[in-house]
């Protein structure tokens, strides 16, 4: 089977920092942080009582009043983002085999919120089963690619993958592979989570997993800084489209970049904690390479994870320094977590479409907040603090992990 080429062809953002691509963009290139009071409950009796929530959206401008309320919070994120991804790659509708065109989205929760608001009204109920008749279909985390398919009509292949905060980047490994195989055209992938509420927020922070900086949000999230304690949780969604190359020439396309490789693995070590010395993601990052045909001195940026977690943190940039060598000092390397927070299943996408944006714009968007260097890291690397730094980058690589050992790497190039 003949293998194809994969390119980029539309994009879509809802984020913290940014409602539309632009915005985001904007907001990254400036150092803008998200992270605020939390909005959407009361947290009094939380230790962590901020997050990097999505401001001033209203879905009623987007899907009508009555369809938003079959929906929960990350379907429609997931809704409108695809909507700007698919008019930004201006394909026509009505000319295209919509057979050919999958829908591969990513969610690692799916719809928590729906979930936690149904549960408390049965318990404060007489036990008499009262569940909207929407419970189920609001709360698992495929629906919002099925909702997706059944707008537009595609009919390709049309799934959710969940692998905790690297389910969008896997989402698009899945839709590069079908593409690249011929099994479709076009795939509309990315992901979205929407997780700002009291159980996610609860967890989270019992499991010593969140900042606790409430006396100052908005340098909560601080990737690599001596003091960092902790992520951020962010909301929002990113949405790209995927398309093989000939289709996209045939059509006159606007092509922003290609998918060059693409890299899976698990640190088959800890449920949460990634390997000290992140043999897993040499693993995923050489794997990557291996895939795109590249070295590693043939890569300018590094999206990274980034969490601003102590570990976690450390064990990547080990990981970055051993597979990349000497090379790794002259990378930009960034947290777009940072800025954003960290938006679970739906970082992938949306750091992809940063790592996207700073080929476009030939400019290394920063990782803001940092104050004190930590003697763990290697003082060498780059990683373009606090200011966006302008460099020609011709290829660049975007990482996420997830909770259970999951790595999963993109590497985008320019045509």
């Amino acid at each position: 089977m003949t293998s194809r080429r994969v390119v980029v062809t539309g994009l879509g953002a809802l984020t913290p920092i940014g409602n539309n691509v632009q915005e985001y963009w904007n907001g990254l290139s400036n150092g803008v942080s998200g992270a605020a009071p939390i909005t959407q409950f009361d947290t009094s009796k939380f230790k962590t009582k901020f997050a990097c929530e999505v401001k001033n959206f209203n879905v009623e401008n987007f899907i009508d009043r009555k369809e938003a309320r079959k929906m929960d919070r990350f379907t429609h994120f997931a809704m409108v983002t695809c909507e700007e991804a698919i008019k930004d790659s201006k394909l026509n509708l009505d000319a295209i085999n919509k057979s050919r065109v999958g829908v591969i989205w990513g969610s690692g929760i799916g719809g928590l919120t729906s979930f936690f608001n149904e549960s408390v009204e049965y318990a404060r109920g007489d036990g008499t089963p009262r569940f909207s008749p929407f419970f189920i279909t609001k709360m698992i985390a495929d629906i919002a690619s099925g909702l997706i398919s059944i707008k537009y009509g595609f009919g390709g292949p049309n799934y959710t993958t969940v692998s905790a905060c690297a389910s969008s980047n896997n989402a698009m490994i899945d839709a590069y592979t079908y593409i690249k195989l011929g099994k479709a055209d076009i795939i509309v992938t990315g992901g979205s989570e929407a997780c700002v509420n009291e159980p996610a927020m609860g967890g989270f922070s019992n499991m010593k997993a969140l900042s606790e900086r409430n006396d100052d949000p908005q340098t909560a999230s601080r990737p690599f800084d001596k003091d960092r304690d902790g992520f951020v949780l962010g909301e929002g969604s990113g949405a790209i489209i995927l398309e093989d190359y000939d289709h996209a020439v045939a059509r006159g396309a606007k092509i922003y970049c290609e998918i060059a490789g693409c890299g899976m693995s698990a640190d088959a070590y800890h449920m949460t904690a990634p390997h000290p010395q992140g043999l897993g993601v040499m693993n995923v990052l050489n794997w990557a390479l291996e895939d795109a045909g590249m070295k590693p001195s043939d890569i300018d940026y590094i999206n990274v994870h980034g969490t601003s977690t102590p570990l976690g943190d450390v064990a990547e940039l080990k990981a970055i320094s051993a597979v990349f060598g000497e090379h790794a000092y002259k990378l930009n390397i960034s947290s777009s977590k940072s800025m954003t927070g960290h938006l679970l299943g739906g970082a992938g996408a949306v750091e992809a479409i940063a790592t996207i944006m700073a080929m476009q714009h030939n400019i290394a968007p920063p990782t803001i907040n940092h104050f004190t260097d930590d003697e763990n890291i290697d003082p060498r690397l780059n990683l373009t603090f606090n200011v966006a730094q302008p460099r020609t980058i011709n290829a660049a690589l975007s990482n996420t992990f997830g909770f259970g050992g999951h790595n999963a790497t993109v590497i985008f190039r320019k045509i």
